[in-house]
C-alpha cells in the first residue's frame, strides 16, 4: 500500500494459553509519529516486538513495503533499517556508555550527534551503563536509535516508553528528537500510557484495550475520548 512502511494484518499474538493481541489491522505509515495507547498490559509492546521480529504471530501477517516479513528475524529487520528501543534491558549494563555507542554507531566519530543531542552522557562515557540511572539509561538508548545505521538511514524506529525515568525537560526534548526523525522520512512508533504533550501535527494514535484496537485516528482527535484499558 502506497506510503505505507509496515503493517499488521490480522495479527494474532499468543504467549502460552494467553491471547495478547486479537487479530488486529493497524498500519505504519512512512515519515509520521504513530503512538500506541493504553495501560500495561493492553497489548502496546507487544505490537511494538511484532513490529521488531521480537515475536512471532500465532495468526495473521507483518508487511514491510508490502512484502511479506512475517517470518523474517529480528536481526534481519535491524539490517533493513529498523529499530526498536525496548521499555526494559535496553542497553548492554556490562559495558560502558561509550562502548554502547561504538557498538550503534557507523565509525569514527558517527557518536557525536547522539551525544549532542543528550549532552548529559558526555561526562558519563567512561561508566557502566548499568550503573547509570533510570534516566541516564534511557538517554543512552535512545541516542542509539538516534544514531544512522550501518547501511544507511534508519526507516523505522519503534520505541517503547521513550521517556522512561527524564526529567520533564529531557522528555520534552527527546520528543523533538522523535519528530525530527519524522520529517528525515523515518516512521516513528511509540507506546505510552497516555498522549504526551508537543507532538508534531499529523502524528497517528491507535488505543489499545485488552489486546483489541478501541480508538484509531489523529492524536488531535484524542482529548475527548477517554485512554482506559
Amino acid at each position: 500500500m502506497s506510503g505505507i512502511e509496515m503493517e499488521l494484518r490480522r495479527v494474532r499474538v499468543r504467549y502460552g494459553p494467553l491471547e495478547a493481541l486479537h487479530g488486529i489491522d493497524l498500519p505504519v505509515p512512512a515519515a509520521t509519529v504513530t503512538v500506541l495507547l493504553g495501560r500495561n498490559g493492553a497489548g502496546r509492546t507487544t505490537v511494538l516486538r511484532t513490529l521488531a521480529g521480537a515475536v512471532r504471530p500465532a495468526a495473521g501477517r507483518v508487511l514491510w513495503r508490502g512484502a511479506d516479513v512475517t517470518r523474517t528475524p529480528a536481526h534481519e529487520r535491524a539490517r533493513r533499517g529498523l529499530r526498536f528501543v525496548p521499555d526494559l534491558r535496553a542497553v548492554y549494563a556490562t559495558l560502558t556508555v561509550a562502548e554502547n555507542l561504538e557498538l550503534a554507531a557507523a565509525g569514527p566519530g558517527a557518536a557525536a550527534p547522539a551525544l549532542d543531542a543528550y549532552p548529559e552522557l558526555r561526562p558519563l562515557l567512561a561508566r557502566r551503563a548499568g550503573t547509570l540511572s533510570g534516566g541516564e539509561q534511557r538517554m543512552l538508548a535512545l541516542c542509539r536509535a538516534l544514531l544512522p545505521p550501518r547501511d544507511g538511514p534508519a526507516r523505522v524506529v519503534l520505541v517503547d516508553e521513550p521517556t522512561l525515568g527524564m526529567s520533564p525537560a529531557v522528555a520534552a526534548r527527546t520528543y523533538t528528537l522523535l519528530a525530527d526523525l519524522r520529517a528525515a522520512g523515518t516512521a516513528v512508533v511509540t507506546a505510552e500510557q497516555r498522549l504526551p504533550p508537543g507532538l508534531p501535527p499529523g502524528t497517528l494514535a491507535h488505543e489499545l484495550r485488552r489486546g483489541a484496537l478501541a480508538f484509531s485516528g489523529e492524536a488531535a482527535e484524542l482529548p475527548a475520548h477517554d485512554v482506559r484499558q
